[in-house]
């Protein structure tokens, strides 16, 4: 399997008035094109913080982040921004959808940063959302959906690019159970078709979904595990 991403000695220091907090303490791993990986941990373990790194919304304080073959850990502001649009599909606990936007104006909207021309942004926008279960609700703004179909709406517009990860940071975190599971089976599905999934999660029926689990603690890696899968 080729890799898609590597992390080596990953630090990540904060300053705190006259000291510093050391969050990541020398993180190594390697996940392969395909995975489908759950990070738990505690509060405080640091999963946050390597999900920021690893989305490219932050930068370490030492080592080296690899994305795809290139190595976006001392890239600027504006490299980091382009590789986020491209390479990264993000999904968030509080969905972060244009309240005044419509279901397919939303998914569409990184397409517009990434130089797609209009009729492509539409044509690809209407696939996604069809893909995710929402072919009848594009014209729908937030306020018009519930949470699940939200939450289905920000995974149309991770998904709308192609991107090289999925990541998705408590993505049942505002859902009810029943809701959470047909995300997560949404998740399931699209692993299935081939993407490379990272959820961050503290809940352990939502880690169940992934084929490896990272355990963080004190910024560090706890475990990592990976499950035999077995055929439905």
């Amino acid at each position: 399997m080729s890799k898609v991403i590597e992390i080596r000695q990953i630090t990540r220091d904060f300053p705190l008035g006259n000291e510093t907090v050391k969050v990541l303490k020398g993180i190594d791993l390697d996940i392969d094109r395909g995975e489908y990986v759950a990070f738990m941990g505690p509060s405080g373990s640091g999963k946050s913080t390597l999900m920021n790194l690893l989305g490219c919304l932050d930068t370490p304080t030492s080592g080296h982040y690899i994305l795809n073959g290139k190595d976006v850990s001392q890239m600027k502001d504006d490299e980091l921004a382009e590789i986020r649009n491209k390479e990264i599909g993000f999904v968030f606990q509080t969905f972060n959808l244009l309240p005044r936007t419509t279901a397919l104006e939303n998914v569409a909207l990184p397409m517009i940063y990434a130089g797609y021309n209009k009729t492509d942004r539409i044509k690809r926008a209407e696939e996604v959302l069809t893909n995710v279960g929402l072919g009848d609700r594009m014209d729908h703004k937030p306020n018009q959906l519930s949470g699940g179909q939200r939450q289905r709406v920000a995974v149309g517009r991770a998904l709308v690019n192609k991107p090289s990860i999925i990541l998705a940071d408590e993505p049942t975190g505002n859902l009810d159970s029943k809701t959470s599971l047909e995300i997560m089976n949404l998740f399931d599905e699209i692993h299935a078709a081939g993407n490379t999934v990272i959820l961050v999660t503290h809940e352990e029926e939502v880690a169940e979904h992934a084929h490896r689990v990272i355990r963080l603690r004190d910024g560090m890696v706890e475990s990592d595990e990976r499950k035999e899968i077995l055929s439905q």
